[in-house]
């Protein structure tokens, strides 16, 4: 979640252009990728993407880019790759018999939106001392609440759709102010137009952040761990309506859409990490419905 946009979430597109893909998006469900000798791995190996995958028989552990993954009881993992991944990542396993089995990841690149303004970035204001106490306990219930491993399997899930709406802002969209880039547009905004909408968890897990009062900048914040390191983050709810410690399932309602927090407008801003990388929901629930 990149903080400092949060409050123009509403004014950024982005074009989603993936080589030889249509712009509305692949399907979520994923795609084979060959070449990966003793593994089996599906998904969308591209930038803000993701993969499923199955180890070789005998590992008993996996690297991504040196840093172990980890696996469940069927030799099963989900690794993701970050808005500016690449251009290759290298995925190892170690099997029982101290053998290694490696394969090179190609990540392909994304075209984003960049938008250049001919002004310079203005900086910011001292914030007031008020501001920096609450920002600084709020930016660490968020990272504490990331470091949960709730053991949920939503991750095995095709992700759904929180809410139906209008794509109001996409996933890496970016300006660019006489050379100096700002931050870029770390999820998805969906705008029904009015707030009180219900949205829905998009799989399954386990709540590990439901905000008891705004915060500065995501206002009544809702976060759920999916598994093995995935997790969803909902901005500017009105509602919340499930609470730290919840078990929820695909399609239950969670909250209702808002503009709490540092919003123009009422929206719902849906981001998804996995681990430090930041996804593009989209390749993880395919179009919206």
């Amino acid at each position: 979640m990149t903080l400092s946009i949060a409050g123009r979430c509403l004014a950024l597109l982005a074009l989603a252009a993936l080589p030889g893909i249509a712009a509305s998006y692949p399907a979520a469900s994923g795609d084979a990728v060959q070449g990966a000798t003793g593994f089996e791995l599906v998904g969308q190996q591209t930038q803000g993407g993701w993969l499923r995958g199955t180890a070789p028989a005998g590992a008993g552990e996996v690297r991504l880019g040196g840093v172990s993954v980890p696996l469940d009881a069927e030799r099963r993992f989900f690794i993701a790759f970050d808005r500016d991944a690449g251009p290759d990542g290298l995925l190892e396993a170690t099997l029982t018999d101290g053998r290694t089995v490696t394969t090179k990841l190609a990540i392909a690149p994304r075209a984003w939106q960049i938008e250049r303004i001919a002004v310079p970035l203005r900086p910011s204001a001292t914030p007031p001392a008020e501001f920096l106490r609450r920002r600084s306990a709020e930016v660490a219930r968020i990272a504490a609440a990331r470091a949960i491993d709730s053991h949920s399997e939503g991750w095995r899930q095709r992700l759904v759709w929180p809410v139906r709406g209008r794509i109001s802002g996409r996933f890496g969209s970016q300006r660019i102010y006489q050379g100096v880039p700002g931050s870029y547009h770390s999820g998805i905004d969906i705008s029904t137009g009015q707030s009180g909408t219900p949205f829905v968890a998009p799989a399954d897990g386990v709540v590990i952040l439901a905000a008891e009062s705004p915060f500065t900048l995501e206002g009544n914040l809702l976060m759920i761990d999916h598994g093995m390191g995935l997790n969803s983050a909902f901005l500017h709810c009105s509602q919340l309506l499930v609470k730290a410690g919840d078990v929820v399932r695909q399609g239950q309602v969670i909250g209702r859409i808002g503009m709490t927090g540092r919003a123009s407008g009422p929206h719902l801003h849906w981001s998804i990490k996995w681990r430090d990388a930041r996804l593009d929901p989209p390749l993880l629930a395919g179009a919206m419905p």
